[in-house]
């Protein structure tokens, strides 16, 4: 059977069944059981460190009106995070390459972060599509450049976690497969290639880490200009 360098992107199925909602599922498993201690071991100590510090990053721009939000921004910064970090591991399935997921995920939180301004402050969230001072020739154009630029924001963040990621694997396996290759013929070349794969890998692991912010600082910057 031949196989594509695309292929590793299709969401594995199970008698017919699609399983990627499994795999969105499994990371939870990495969570802290409920427990009568405050603190059970050094690992959930390092993760209520680490979901701390995520959500004071998170809301340091905000104000108090939006730290509301704080659970749903921290549980999706924590979500994707571990599923583009688990999604590295080989023969593992990464949701967030698909572009369906990220903007399934992207459009009805910036949706509610949209109605959240329209409902809370109505005439500043329709003021941003006409800056101050705008000559009266120009005020059609740029009201249709504003609310292209408004409604394209979903999109943006959808398809910018999906690149990223994406491109990622692609060169992942593209260069695994010329350290392969090149083993039996030049064993130096294929060595050279396998430490730049390492290199690679190491820089995925900082990308999946650095969209995942990415994702929900956009978010959380959208939501500050509603409230």
């Amino acid at each position: 059977m031949n196989l594509s360098f695309f292929d590793q992107f299709m969401s594995p199925c199970l008698m017919g069944i699609p399983l990627a909602l499994l795999s969105m599922l499994l990371p939870t498993l990495l969570l802290p059981a409920p427990n009568n201690r405050w603190v059970p071991n050094r690992l959930s100590t390092i993760q209520l460190w680490l979901l701390n510090t995520i959500t004071k990053q998170l809301m340091a721009p905000l104000n108090k009106k939006a730290h509301k939000w704080a659970l749903i921004l921290t549980s999706l910064m924590t979500m994707l995070l571990m599923i583009n970090l688990l999604g590295l591991l080989p023969y593992t399935f990464t949701p967030t390459t698909q572009l369906s997921m990220n903007m399934a995920l992207a459009f009805p939180l910036w949706l509610a972060t949209l109605l959240t301004g329209l409902r809370n402050q109505p005439s500043i969230s329709l003021g941003h599509l006409l800056p101050e001072g705008t000559p009266t020739l120009l005020i059609p154009a740029l009201i249709l450049i504003e609310t292209t630029s408004l409604f394209i924001r979903p999109l943006a963040l959808g398809v910018r976690l999906t690149a990223n990621l994406t491109a990622g694997h692609l060169l992942i396996q593209l260069i695994s497969t010329a350290t392969m290759a090149l083993l039996p013929i030049l064993p130096v070349v294929s060595a050279l290639t396998a430490l730049i794969l390492l290199l690679l890998t190491i820089l995925e692991i900082a990308v999946a880490m650095i969209q995942a912010y990415v994702f929900v600082l956009l978010l959380s910057l959208y939501l500050q200009e509603n409230i």
